[in-house]
């Protein structure tokens, strides 16, 4: 039997499924790939917990903040936002990069942010967006390439903080996001 999570975010109902990252380890899989209603909602919400002259570009890392971010621009009508990649890409130069270490990723990863997005950030003000927030890990990586680049971090948002994360002061978040036991109840 497959447990799930009931949340409410950005006013919208889901089941979230609880999947197992470690034998002591289980959280709730928040996609918002395929979910347009609620990559909708949740960048209309995210978009109210920050000024909007408080940044001058958004970014985030690939790939679940992709759809977020890209809704994001739209309603806000920002014509540009910066995408930090996994890998390098040929259309990249001279990109720069640091490593990370997500909780829903096997291993070390690369974030690699190309030498033009890099120029353009440099001396602006940057928001950082992210789906969900749990080690913070994804969220050091992006803000030490942004730091690397020249730019400046003035706000860090996320639709929801898993676990610990809903302690930190430094993040805003729709919604609150617990881990898991294997029998699906909430870890204490």
């Amino acid at each position: 039997m497959r447990h799930t999570y009931p949340i409410t975010v950005a006013g919208l109902k889901r089941d979230l499924p609880i999947c197992k990252v470690s034998d002591e380890l289980y959280i709730g899989a928040f996609v918002v790939f395929g979910d347009a209603e609620l990559t909708v909602a949740c960048a209309r919400e995210l978009l109210k917990l920050v000024p909007a002259d408080s940044y001058d570009y958004m970014l985030t890392a690939e790939a679940k903040g992709i759809p977020l971010i890209h809704e994001m621009a739209r309603q806000s009508g920002a014509k540009k936002y910066i995408l930090l990649r996994k890998g390098a890409k040929v259309y990249m130069p001279d990109p720069l990069h640091v490593e990370d270490q997500s909780i829903t990723t096997a291993g070390t990863q690369k974030l690699y942010m190309g030498r033009d997005d890099a120029d353009l950030i440099r001396g602006k003000r940057v928001l950082l967006v992210d789906d969900v927030i749990s080690t913070g890990g994804s969220m050091q990586a992006m803000e030490a390439l942004v730091n690397l680049a020249g730019g400046s971090v003035t706000g860090r948002i996320a639709v929801l903080a898993e676990g610990g994360a809903q302690n930190r002061n430094d993040i805003k978040y729709l919604a609150p996001l617990p881990v898991f036991n294997a029998d699906g109840t909430v870890k204490g």
